[in-house]
């Protein structure tokens, strides 16, 4: 008999307790929990008050090192491709075209001096597949691929988490295959004629 009452007394304590606790919750919730960032040494100490973030007008701050959504700079890429052979889920698609000669001066240089000689009309990223491993931002030779702080990127529709950074549209590229094509035909027909002319000239003597 003593041992029912005495789980009845620990029931009621029990339940008097976590209810407490619920209701220290509930009236400090009219309060702010305070405004120390989670790298902040007092963090843990702001135990009263309301601690629930109002996304997205509030959000816990992206650590320095963290990595997160990918960016490609573009206008430092050459399109080597190691950032594609690197990748371990194939999640970055890219096409170059070589750069013929008189549009050196138009493609550029990086902006730590290097001339490109390739335009590269898809450089793609499915975000959606990307893992964050940080391998191919390692491997990168103009260090133009990074990791962002962009944490929050969720979509409604899986195409939007591809992200294009080609810098030539389909109707350029199309246009510098083809003056490509012509460059290297007229380049072999040369090397061709001159060809001929050692043969003939040989053949003369």
């Amino acid at each position: 008999m003593s041992e029912y009452f005495s789980n009845i007394k620990t029931s009621a304590v029990t339940i008097a307790t976590g209810m407490g606790i619920t209701l220290k919750h509930f009236f400090n919730a009219v309060k702010r929990k305070g405004d120390a960032g989670v790298d902040d040494a007092d963090y843990f100490n702001q135990v009263d008050g309301l601690c629930t973030l109002q996304y997205p007008r509030e959000a816990i701050p992206t650590p320095v090192n963290g990595r997160y959504r990918l960016y490609n700079n573009i206008e430092d890429c050459i399109g080597c491709g190691q950032c594609v052979r690197a990748c371990p889920i194939g999640c970055i698609s890219m096409e170059t075209v070589k750069v013929t000669s008189d549009d050196l001066a138009v493609c550029g240089k990086t902006s730590d001096g290097q001339q490109k000689k390739f335009w590269i009309p898809v450089f793609d990223i499915d975000v959606a597949k990307c893992m964050t491993c940080g391998i191919c931002v390692s491997v990168c030779p103009t260090e133009c691929l990074v990791h962002t702080p962009v944490s929050d990127f969720s979509e409604f529709d899986r195409q939007n988490m591809i992200y294009h950074f080609g810098n030539l549209t389909n109707l350029e590229a199309e246009a510098k295959r083809r003056k490509l094509s012509e460059q290297q035909a007229q380049a072999a027909k040369e090397k061709q004629a001159a060809a001929a002319r050692t043969a003939a000239e040989n053949g003369g003597q």
